[in-house]
């Protein structure tokens, strides 16, 4: 197996990456698991965790795959369970699950005389039903789990909790209301573990990334025929560095995260990996 960027040695952790069916969260099992962690892949598309799980294990790390909806409470709890029973009580937890959905999104960036009527879903259209899946998907999606595996870290020095939040925490973007909104309560909910659980041993921090592009975002970012959307030109003009990032971008900010030694007196911070979007005013 290759090293990690920073050395970071987890030999002896077992980690949990919930998402891990998917682009980022499937690399950050890769990225753990190459220092060393026993890697429980979570995710509602057991295949899709059981392929890069297999993946893992090809490399000559440790890894199992399971079935998990993190909307399930009982569900999560059972798989935690299972997990303690398989690889051991977990100590470092990603929270990675999460997204968006075309039914909490609108239309149009700006609302316009008219639409009310038109054939355009705008704001007014927008369905509670949509809306609330996006919320519960990333909110309740990260408070669940955190609710399974947290309890097998009480008490024990060393255990790490990293949400996922999103440059859409800091400013908001068009089209994704809900989304943003769900992300911004990530940040906050990062605090408030940080508070909850600081005398019990348990670090709480998170990841903001920028645009990178992925399987969710691809029809955002890119027209059928590849090439870029108007989105995308308005995203790279707002990103001072011009590109975006690539998944291997987030392993150092990964890694030093849930390295005890290299950041143990750091809790509750959201880093953001954005190539300087949020520092960026536009001007």
């Amino acid at each position: 197996m290759k090293k990690n960027v920073l050395n970071t040695d987890l030999t002896g952790k077992v980690a949990v990456v919930t998402g891990a069916g998917g682009v980022l969260c499937s690399y950050f099992a890769k990225v753990l698991a190459r220092a060393g962690a026993r890697v429980a892949l979570l995710d509602i598309n057991e295949l899709a965790a059981q392929g890069y799980a297999e993946e893992i294990v090809a490399e000559g790390g440790i890894a199992k795959a399971y079935a998990c909806n993190v909307l399930d409470k009982a569900a999560c709890y059972g798989v935690a369970d299972r997990v303690a029973s398989e690889l051991g009580p977990c100590d470092i937890l990603i929270n990675g699950a999460g997204g968006n959905n075309p039914r909490a999104t609108t239309d149009k960036e700006y609302f316009e005389l008219g639409d009310i009527d038109a054939e355009t879903k705008s704001f007014f259209d927008l369905e509670s039903e949509g809306v609330g899946f996006v919320f519960n998907l990333n909110f309740l999606g990260t408070l669940i789990p955190t609710q399974a595996f947290a309890r097998q870290m009480v008490g024990r020095e060393g255990c790490n909790i990293l949400n996922i939040s999103s440059m859409n925490a800091y400013t908001p973007l068009t089209k994704i209301p809900a989304y943003s909104g769900a992300k911004a309560a990530i940040s906050n909910f990062t605090q408030w573990l940080a508070v909850h659980f600081s005398k019990v041993g348990i670090r709480v921090n998170a990841i903001a990334p920028g645009f990178f592009s992925t399987q969710q975002n691809a029809k955002l970012l890119f027209h059928e025929d590849g090439t870029p959307t108007p989105r995308t030109g308005k995203i790279l003009a707002a990103t001072p560095m011009g590109r975006f990032g690539e998944s291997e971008e987030l392993e150092g900010g990964l890694l030093f995260l849930v390295n005890n030694e290299a950041a143990g007196f750091i809790t509750g911070v959201v880093l953001p990996i954005d190539g300087g979007f949020s520092a960026y005013s536009g001007v």
